[in-house]
């Protein structure tokens, strides 16, 4: 089993990937020349060594139901044929169709207006992190990150929490 610098290391040694770190010590990998909306290779890569590695477009990995494969047991070759495999998949989409994203869309997330509960989060190390809710989903960024995604708003706050989040006061 790696330790967390060892997975960071193999990470960082594939100059395709960005290292994106998100909140609580957490690191993230983009591959930003996906041919797929998925951009997240290496999700939430822990200091305590847990971590994953997006698998979805792979059929003979046992994924979650985000298509994440959990690597926190893998050694260093197995997460290298992995990340290869990823990229790989990742690098070309036989059903792709040209888009190109309009101008608006690469803005800072804005607050929701409604008073269904979104907003901005804090812990108790100054930590923030946004709540926003759009096309039916509750999203949770850092910065202009997508950290998570949720179905159900209890289920964001419950993440939130979890996390050690609470709601900034309003002024």
């Amino acid at each position: 089993m790696l330790n967390v610098e060892q997975k960071l290391e193999v990470l960082q040694s594939y100059p395709q990937l960005q290292r994106k770190d998100v909140s609580l010590g957490r690191v993230n990998f983009h591959y930003e020349d996906s041919a797929y909306e998925k951009k997240i290779v290496a999700f939430h890569i822990h200091p305590n060594g847990n971590g994953y590695i997006y698998a979805g477009l792979l059929p003979h990995y046992e994924t979650d139901d985000k298509g994440f494969v959990n690597i926190r047991d893998y050694s260093e070759a197995d997460l290298r044929t992995l990340l290869d495999e990823t990229i790989k998949a990742m690098s070309t989409n036989p059903n792709a169709v040209e888009f190109k994203e309009p101008e608006q869309a690469k803005a800072a997330p804005t607050l929701p207006t409604t008073s269904a509960g979104g907003g901005i989060w804090i812990d108790e190390d100054g930590h923030t992190l946004t709540l926003k809710y759009e096309d039916d989903m509750w999203y949770v960024y850092s910065g202009l990150h997508l950290d998570m995604a949720f179905e159900t708003r209890s289920e964001a706050g419950e993440y939130l929490k979890d996390e050690g989040f609470k709601p900034q006061a309003q002024a």
